[in-house]
């Protein structure tokens, strides 16, 4: 099946907002800016300097477990029939500093204390004849007067080093922790902790300007819809994926008049560094975006994909320089389509995560009809049987969009596969 003249591919389409962009994302890559690892707002941060330990983890030998510290070679003989009882040392507990452990006696221990010096492994003391601690003295409290009575018995030998966690086992002085371009996860951002490291280097988010066109909208605080208006689905849904995609968002409304809608955008301060439009960009006879921005320069065409063929894309003239703008259709599916097929990748790799889908491969549960001359994404669902089950192709079917959990791909070509055929889905809505 020909694809018709001057449409572009999807694969096309997706090259040339790549090229756009990729200018702005080599410049946000280039800059750094601090953040406090505590501050919420590192979460999702990517790193634009590596995080090398300046202390090792652990930070000293400490046990792993309650117990008594000891000398292996006191237990060899260890057994039920041979039990060996040593007199308690001292107490060892987190935080206290290093005692000292006299050979043929049991120090106890807790979880996260320094060993002992002079003892060389760690008996639970759920292992011990008694499973619970006798009163102990701490070294702290040595200076009251009080000094450790009472015993422990073993009843089998231990291994050198048994339930020790050992300096630098984890980390090493030295180690690079987290490499540039790593992205800061919950894990992440504990390793750079625990190394000592409050502060870090990571790339400034991109800043994009959403704008929401349309004299049929009607926004969320108000309760009410006049005849012929519907309520702004698209600009909260494609804020949310924007910033899920790590980027801060400013939202700018217009209606349906071009001057209206460049006045609005050239009177948004400060910097921004990608424009996103929603709807407005058609062949109907109010298409604001397309009327505004066609004579700037803004290519506006055709994607052989369905939903979202009507696309633009260009660089236009802000209060921050020249910026690139994508401009997304107004149905929403096909809007949110659109930025996850050609924006999102390029906002993953900035954001230092995988831009590769979560592809699978799977039967369909049921015939399904698709226009040849175009790339249809269609909504799925994955059945128990492994089979996926579409919903209908209509781009304004946000309640299918939101209840699919992957996104089926029939090529350009396919005008009709039977139940059983292979497709491709990627995972969607995790």
């Amino acid at each position: 099946m020909t694809i018709a003249p001057g449409v572009r591919t999807l694969e096309q389409h997706r090259d040339e907002v790549t090229a756009l962009l990729t200018p702005l994302i080599e410049s946000l890559s280039g800059r750094f800016e601090g953040v406090n690892l505590a501050d919420p707002d590192a979460l999702g941060r990517v790193l634009a300097t590596a995080i090398t330990a300046h202390s090792p983890v652990p930070a000293f030998d400490n046990s792993q477990m309650d117990g008594y510290a000891v000398c292996a070679a006191d237990l060899l003989r260890a057994s039920n029939e041979n039990p060996v009882t040593l007199p308690l040392g001292l107490t060892a507990a987190a935080g206290d500093a290093p005692v000292v452990h006299a050979s043929r006696t049991a120090s106890p221990v807790m979880t996260g204390a320094a060993i002992p010096v002079g003892a060389d492994a760690v008996v639970p003391v759920e292992a011990t004849m008694s499973p619970e601690f006798p009163e102990l003295v701490r070294a702290v409290e040595q200076t009251s007067g009080r000094t450790p009575a009472g015993s422990a018995t073993f009843l089998e030998p231990v291994t050198h080093g048994a339930f020790v966690r050992f300096a630098a086992e984890d980390i090493a002085v030295g180690d690079t922790v987290l490499d540039a371009g790593t992205r800061l996860t919950p894990a992440r951002i504990g390793a750079a902790a625990a190394v000592g490291v409050t502060r870090a280097q990571v790339r400034p988010r991109i800043q994009v300007l959403l704008c929401a066109t349309g004299d049929e909208l009607t926004h969320g605080a108000q309760t009410t819809l006049s005849q012929g208006h519907i309520y702004d689905a698209n600009t909260p849904m494609l804020a949310a994926a924007l910033r899920e995609l790590g980027a801060e968002v400013r939202v700018v409304r217009t209606g349906d008049n071009p001057d209206e809608f460049l006045r609005a955008l050239h009177g948004v301060t400060g910097e921004y560094h990608l424009v996103v439009t929603s709807g407005g960009i058609s062949k109907g006879a109010y298409e604001v975006v397309r009327a505004a921005l066609a004579p700037l320069g803004v290519w506006f065409g055709s994607v052989a994909m369905q939903p979202g063929g009507p696309q633009g894309l260009g660089e236009i003239d802000s209060s921050s320089g020249r910026v690139p703008v994508l401009c997304f259709p107004g149905n929403p599916v096909s809007s949110l389509l659109s930025l996850e097929l050609f924006l999102a990748p390029t906002l993953k790799g900035l954001a230092g995560r995988s831009t590769t889908p979560d592809i699978a491969h799977l039967p369909l549960a049921h015939d399904v009809d698709s226009p040849p001359a175009k790339h249809q994404i269609r909504r799925g669902s994955v059945n128990s049987d492994g089979t996926v089950s579409l919903s209908g192709p209509g781009s304004h079917l946000i309640g299918d969009l939101a209840a699919a959990d992957v996104l089926v791909h029939l090529p350009v070509g396919l005008a009709h596969a039977e139940a059983g055929t292979t497709v491709e889905t990627w995972r969607f809505n995790d």
